[in-house]
């Protein structure tokens, strides 16, 4: 396939854009419609386009949200599934995140540590990583992001910054774009739509990105955004898309089901095939501009 389409075939990407960006939040389960009223239309189109760098440049991609000692499934398989396009694209992804969740990917992955409840090291961390890698792009998929009390809270209320890296300030530090995706309020990013979460029953972020996807499920935004990048690029990128594989690996080593708290194949309390439906969906409405 080429890189580019031809005039012919070349789609209305703004309407390809709004048509993901509708799919990945018609459920609405925890009011993300609400926000996306507030963002700019087309954000699926530049979140993929911030992944259209060229070969060899370098991709940072934070997640993991820690549930009871362990992280939760959402996040973690956006992720890796960001991770392997960039890695098809010949980028040079990175995985960032921490322990537990980063002794796990660490061995399959190529991960950068995260300092759990170390808040006085944070922006040396963050500066030091952003020098050392000198990344092209900054994303984070459901991580969880700092309120204006300084602390991490989850959708139940709970305090949980005792088992959080920050993250945040690689967003603030960055010379490079940032992308942030999230689908309930309290994660990094959600603080560019900071009015349209007052209603939600979260503790909002107020950690800010340059570019803000928000999905039903952030996993299934990571679909989202490699779909869009496919029709950018006039290639099937999500033709090795394997949610059930990437589960049962999370599974098996310990993640769990954020909102039951399960060790289940489901994702935010969905069952899998949900999310495969989804990606089904994104296949069969950019097939016909690959």
């Amino acid at each position: 396939m080429s890189n580019s389409l031809s005039l012919a075939k070349r789609p209305n990407l703004l309407a390809i854009s709004r048509q993901i960006e509708h799919l990945l939040t018609e459920r609405n389960l925890r009011g993300m419609q609400q926000v996306q009223q507030q963002l700019r239309p087309g954000y699926i189109l530049r979140a993929a386009r911030l992944f259209n760098l060229p070969a060899g440049s370098t991709v940072l991609i934070g997640t993991g949200f820690p549930v009871l000692d362990t992280f939760e499934t959402d996040g973690p398989v956006g992720a890796i599934a960001l991770y392997q396009c960039a890695q098809q694209l010949q980028l040079k992804p990175y995985l960032v995140c921490g322990n537990p969740l980063f002794s796990l990917l660490s061995q399959h992955y190529q991960c950068l540590p995260l300092a759990i409840n170390q808040p006085e090291l944070s922006q040396q961390q963050a500066a030091q990583l952003l020098q050392q890698q000198q990344p092209a792009l900054v994303v984070s998929i459901e991580r969880p992001g700092l309120s204006a009390a300084g602390i991490y809270v989850n959708m139940r209320g709970e305090d949980i910054s005792a088992r959080c890296g920050n993250y945040d300030e690689l967003l603030n530090q960055a010379a490079c774009p940032t992308l942030a995706i999230g689908d309930g309020g309290n994660e990094i990013g959600m603080g560019n739509v900071h009015a349209a979460l007052a209603s939600l029953n979260i503790t909002p972020s107020i950690t800010e990105c340059d570019e803000l996807v928000v999905a039903d499920v952030s996993n299934w935004a990571a679909w989202g955004i490699i779909a869009m990048l496919g029709v950018l690029r006039g290639q099937d990128l999500l033709t090795n898309a394997d949610l059930a594989g990437l589960l049962q690996f999370l599974i098996a080593h310990g993640c769990i089901d954020g909102v039951t708290r399960q060790a289940t194949l489901t994702e935010d309390g969905l069952p899998m095939n949900a999310g495969e439906q989804l990606i089904e969906r994104l296949r069969a409405l950019t097939a016909p501009y690959l």
